[in-house]
């Protein structure tokens, strides 16, 4: 903890590695659909205000979820100040998993980073630093020198690629 606290990338990142499951479980309680994005969100304010935090391991985790608890209220806030109006083509995706809680869902770690590192170097940079890492698209995006909706589109479609990859070496019992 304490070399987390210092900057050291590698031992934040045994940090996230545990923290991320509880607290992604912990949101699909609160928000099921926006897990996943709340959870980066609450990383970026980790990581933005972790020079200000002060204390040992049980009050930085208690610090992350209450982060992640606001970031839900926020989320929750928004979607009620802009409810949805139902137009009459709507398609009703709600009950598919979207592809990248597929690919997370489906593989563990490892599995999952052998995955991905079957992607092209670039495509696979892109699917660490947004899924992995929790970064945002625009992040992303200025990170790796592309637009927003080409870091956007390239992710989604590497995670559907993945996804379809891990179910055809599930079904022939390979993994």
């Amino acid at each position: 903890m304490a070399r987390a606290l210092a900057g050291d990338e590698a031992a934040f990142g045994e940090v996230w590695r545990v923290l991320q499951p509880p607290l992604l479980r912990y949101l699909r309680v609160r928000d099921r659909e926006s897990a996943e994005d709340i959870a980066a969100e609450t990383w970026l304010h980790v990581v933005r205000d972790l020079g200000r935090f002060s204390g040992g391991p049980s009050e930085f985790r208690a610090w992350v979820f209450t982060l992640a608890r606001h970031r839900a209220i926020d989320a929750a806030r928004a979607v009620a100040a802009r409810p949805s109006v139902p137009t009459a083509e709507v398609v009703d995706i709600s009950t598919a998993p979207s592809a990248e809680a597929t690919a997370i869902e489906r593989a563990d770690t490892e599995a999952a980073v052998r995955l991905v590192a079957t992607l092209p170097a670039v495509q696979a940079e892109m699917v660490m630093l947004r899924v992995v890492a929790g970064l945002s698209v625009a992040d992303v995006a200025s990170i790796v020198g592309k637009k927003p909706g080409t870091v956007a589109v390239a992710v989604h479609r590497a995670l559907k690629k993945l996804a379809g990859t891990h179910g055809a070496r599930a079904a022939d019992g390979t993994r």
